[in-house]
């Protein structure tokens, strides 16, 4: 039986030096829809000052930026990987983060664990979050 670990690196003053560090972030499961979580949250991130990268298996653009089909295809550095995807889905998002070499924080949504796949982007030197909500984070913090 596997033991429910805490979550990694989630504490205000962790946050905090995420948001102050970062640029570029990558948002995985990026919708198109006005209504969806994933969509609010990007749009907030983008008029705080950070680049949005949309990754999503459908449109050319979404909030005014081009659109990827999956992480390995964006040409950029990226410096945060934001997921909106299910947890099971994580342990190939923590691989495609180590193989670009240049993502510096794995940060899974509200309501998203997989501790296997954090521990695996801790190991590589990622800070990992999870469980937060990057936009109820920010505006706490900022």
């Amino acid at each position: 039986m596997e033991c429910e670990l805490p979550t990694l690196n989630s504490n205000a003053e962790a946050i905090k030096s995420v948001f102050e560090s970062v640029q570029t972030i990558a948002v995985l499961g990026l919708s198109p829809n006005e209504t969806k979580a994933s969509h609010r949250v990007a749009a907030y991130l983008q008029q705080a000052g950070y680049t949005i990268v949309p990754v999503y298996p459908k449109e050319e653009t979404i909030l005014g930026e081009k659109v990827y089909r999956s992480l390995e295809a964006i040409p950029c550095r990226v410096d945060m990987v934001n997921i909106f995807r299910k947890p099971k889905a994580l342990d190939a998002v923590a691989d495609a983060c180590i193989a670009r070499g240049d993502v510096r924080v794995f940060w899974a949504q509200l309501g998203i664990v997989n501790n296997a796949a954090a521990q695996k982007a801790a190991a590589a030197g990622m800070q990992v979050i999870q469980n937060h909500c990057s936009m109820v984070e920010h505006r706490a913090l900022f």
